[in-house]
């Protein structure tokens, strides 16, 4: 066995290996992918032949972490690896729209593309494996027989300290102000992906330019491999009957009504569709019955392609797009916040007919997510989900539960805002965005809608985020970049590229593009107009509510914050969690502590200040250093001979003696009146240096009698000769040991 490498050098003492002939080699393609730690393999599997009537691109991409890849074992109870998590959901997406357009058009058999990770760095601190995923997966396309239109790379770009720096370690990345994954192929830019700390349009420009040149060596790299394993010819397919004159005589018969609905203007969505949808029908209705039926699908694909021609080209020829638009217009906009009275804070955002209804709910650390990766074991304080029932586009469909999207649209929407939100905010956020319409961009509604809804909780973000997309229509001739696109642009359209950010720069961007040779020109005319429509947006949005509401509403949790000596942690929970238990069911708040950079953190939730306070006053005490001369109210606990135990602050207790009771001379305790459970204002007269036990006192605190004096000491006196030393010393007469009464006393 004689595996095929191919090497590539980093530049920065780094290199990453492709190896293939080893490992999995039924499927159709396999690679081994490593970068130090990280190892990746990637196959991928075409079915022979189309399923019968298909007429679109059936590719799945798996991206799955193995737990055992940093030595872990799955949590449950079944301990084995389970449904994909919402990082891997993400990762397979990045390669899946990077993959998906360069498949050729009329390739239409069933292709899984899987990458998995076997080996990562333990400690979660070093290189990290998705930036590797979309190579693996070329790769392994680059040495089957499949017909693709790649190779492709993907490359992470972070800036560091004003650096930029190509697939950083995690460590690295936690200091970036910007963090993208690019994709492309030798010649074109396909994906971008990243959030951003209010960089500027042309600060993005530059990282996907450093991202391409790297790309480029990794472009090499494989068709360098795939000709050392011979794989150069790919396979020869048949999955799309054709008839050219059926194709001419469609274009023929309706292109022209076609042009002319699409160049009329016409905003209504629905309306529009069925405009189209009848030209098709009449087309169809002046065929016989038989070659209807017989040519269906090949009716429906080129009278799409007929459809698609005829928007672009009212674009390109006329500057008219579908709803009347120029290209440069944004849909009409109104918003509106509080519209959910029972909510910590909602809003409406509506651009067109887009719609978004968007609630933020705030909690306690007890509502933190707990994230249990393969590479991830962490918490997170603030949740972004996005949902898209059917009934958003008029479709009487089921809801089954969350999609891939929505995952993606939600992880988007979710990096625009985070880096706006307030550092050490002590509450956990939660946005959940609902489209209740949809014509592109709901995204970019959630966004603006989450901005809205996050001012009416009360949440001081830094600066108010906005978000739109922006599309492409291109003849490699002619250009027109399009703001705010709708569904159909974008469907029909060449580019759909979002930006969000505040007035002062980016802090998302996420980027598609469905066509080769698109120029940086074109990305930066792109980028520009794009931010002259995000300052109109913000506009609005900062008309319906110009800063965060000062106060959090009514039924939103108060959260008082507490910061402790780590020492006293253990105090304030209390065996089994005694104390803390305790006192959350006498103040009724809600209370939680972490250690923290070496401290004890306390969050004190309530929905009312007295309840606060209460909690605050108990942990006070607890965490109180005992000071002699201070008076305490304590709870006797016990009652002994010489006195009683009486627990001045939580968790301390000091001996009362009897003699300290009261001025006058007690036998019993009992005489004082004292019993367990009795309350009594105590002195803390001292606290013994080597056994830290506490001198208790009340009498100090009551009116001393008049004509009292004190007792004087009684002086111990001196043994007689025969007791002080000698064999019979300490025996009575019978020659047994006695217990001098003195000394015991």
């Amino acid at each position: 066995m004689t595996p095929i490498v191919k090497t590539i050098e980093l530049g920065d003492g780094r290199s990453i290996t492709i190896e293939t002939g080893k490992l999995a080699k039924q499927a159709d393609g396999s690679v081994v992918v490593r970068m130090n730690n990280v190892v990746l393999l990637a196959t991928v599997c075409a079915a022979a032949d189309a399923v019968p009537g298909t007429d679109f691109m059936p590719l799945q991409v798996e991206y799955k972490e193995k737990f055992a890849s940093s030595g872990r074992f799955p949590g449950g109870f079944i301990k084995r690896e389970g449904r994909p998590s919402d990082s891997e959901i993400l990762t397979s997406r990045l390669v899946d729209r990077v993959l998906r357009p360069l498949f050729p058009a009329d390739f239409h058999a069933n292709t899984i593309v899987n990458v998995i990770l076997f080996s990562a760095d333990n400690d979660g601190s070093g290189d990290m494996p998705d930036a590797l995923a979309g190579l693996a997966a070329s790769a392994a396309l680059a040495v089957s027989d499949i017909p693709f239109n790649g190779p492709i790379s993907e490359v992470r770009v972070a800036r560091i300290d004003g650096q930029f720096k190509l697939n950083p370690t995690s460590s690295e990345l936690k200091k970036a102000d910007m963090d993208i994954m690019v994709g492309a192929t030798m010649e074109n830019i396909m994906m971008v992906e990243g959030e951003m700390s209010e960089v500027q349009e042309s600060d993005l420009l530059e990282a996907l330019k450093i991202a391409h040149e790297a790309i480029k060596i990794q472009c090499r790299a494989q068709l360098e491999l795939a000709e050392m394993a011979g794989k150069t010819v790919k396979r020869e397919y048949c999955h799309e009957e054709n008839d050219e004159e059926l194709r001419k005589d469609i274009w023929d018969k309706t292109y022209a009504k076609a042009y002319t609905e699409a160049s009329s203007a016409n905003p209504d969505k629905h309306q529009r569709e069925a405009n189209f949808k009848a030209i098709c029908e009449e087309y169809i209705a002046a065929l016989d019955e038989e070659t209807a039926q017989a040519k269906a699908e090949m009716i429906s694909r080129y009278y799409h392609d007929v459809e698609k021609e005829a928007m672009r080209r009212s674009i390109l020829d006329e500057g008219k797009r579908l709803d009347g638009r120029t290209t440069t217009e944004i849909r009409p906009i109104w918003s509106e916040v509080d519209y959910l009275p029972g909510c910590h804070g909602s809003a409406i955002f509506t651009r067109g007919e887009t719609q978004s209804l968007t609630s933020v709910t705030l909690g306690t650390k007890l509502d933190e997510k707990i994230v249990d990766d393969a590479l991830n074991q962490s918490t997170e304080r603030f949740l972004l989900h996005y949902n898209f029932p059917p009934f958003s586009t008029g479709e009487a469909r089921a809801s089954r539960g969350v999609g891939r999207r929505e995952i993606g649209h939600g992880n988007l929407a979710h990096r625009a805002l985070k880096r706006m939100l307030p550092e050490e905010y002590p509450y956990v956020i939660r946005v959940v965005s609902d489209i209740l319409e949809s014509n592109g961009s709901s995204s970019m509604a959630t966004v603006c809608a989450g901005t809205l809804a996050l001012m009416d909780a009360g949440v001081p973000i830094k600066k108010p985020v906005s978000g739109i997309a922006m599309g492409l229509i291109t003849d490699n001739k002619k250009f027109a970049v399009l703001s705010d696109i709708l569904g159909d642009e974008d469907h029909l359209g060449d580019m759909d590229f979002k930006v969000t950010g505040t007035k002062d720069g980016i802090t998302a961007t996420q980027m598609d593009i469905k066509v080769d040779g698109l120029p940086y020109e074109i990305l930066e005319k792109a980028l520009m107009q794009a931010r002259e429509g995000r300052m109109h947006i913000l506009g609005k949005i900062v008309e319906t509510l110009p800063a965060p509401r000062p106060e959090l509403k009514p039924n939103a949790p108060r959260i008082e914050l507490m910061w402790i000596p780590k020492e006293f942690i253990g105090a304030v929970i209390g065996p089994g969690g005694k104390i803390i238990q305790g006192m959350q069911e006498e103040t009724g708040a809600i209370i939680t502590i972490e250690e923290l950079d070496g401290q004890g953190r306390i969050e004190i939730a309530a929905t009312n200040k007295a309840s606060i306070d209460a909690a605050v006053t108990k942990i006070r005490s607890i965490v109180a250093v005992p000071e002699p001369g201070e008076i305490y109210r304590g709870k006797v606990r016990s009652i002994m001979p010489y006195g009683a135990f009486v627990e001045f602050m939580p968790g301390k207790d000091g001996l009362l003696h009897i003699s300290e009771i009261a001025w006058k001379r007690l036998d019993t305790v009992e005489e004082a009146g004292l019993h367990e459970g009795d309350e009594i204002d105590v002195k803390l007269l001292d606290v013994d240096p080597k056994t830290g036990k506490f001198k208790l006192s009340h009498k100090v605190l009551l009116e001393k009698p008049e004509g009292y004096e004190e007792r004087p000491e009684r002086e111990r006196r001196p043994r007689p000769e025969s007791r002080q030393g000698g064999d019979n010393a300490g025996r009575g007469r019978d020659g047994r040991h006695r217990p001098d009464s003195r000394r015991d006393n």
